[in-house]
């Protein structure tokens, strides 16, 4: 994973880890890495890792069961969603929306893209 200087690599690592429930790849119920072990994955401290995985669990997409690891918790999927809306409405929309301003695109012009992009991407 390559990192960018924009953003701290907790939170980073937080939309690596959401991503991974959004696409299925970790399951509800399922145990995720260890924070050991996702330290190493990653390349980074483990200290990171685990302030990573309490946000999370302060959002409800994951849980600690003491003694064995966490887990990606049953509405995971839902909670990821919340989250990851709330930070794209506030992070990245505003930035968006500032260059649809500047470069004078239309909404039919976006909407053709979006699809397209829907179409070559998610549409196998």
């Amino acid at each position: 994973m390559e990192f960018r200087d924009n953003k701290a690599i907790y939170l980073q690592i937080a939309e690596y880890v959401c991503e991974h429930i959004l696409l299925g790849k970790w399951k509800a119920e399922e145990k995720v890495p260890s924070v050991r072990e996702l330290a190493i994955e990653l390349e980074v401290n483990p200290n990171t890792v685990m302030r990573t995985y309490e946000l999370l669990q302060n959002k409800s997409i994951i849980n600690n069961k003491r003694g064995i690891g966490f887990f990606v918790s049953d509405d995971a999927i839902e909670h990821v969603k919340s989250y990851r809306k709330v930070l794209f409405m506030d992070d990245e929309l505003p930035v968006l929306f500032r260059n649809i301003y500047l470069l004078n695109i239309g909404f039919d012009e976006l909407k053709s893209k979006y699809e397209t992009f829907i179409k070559e991407n998610f549409n196998a």
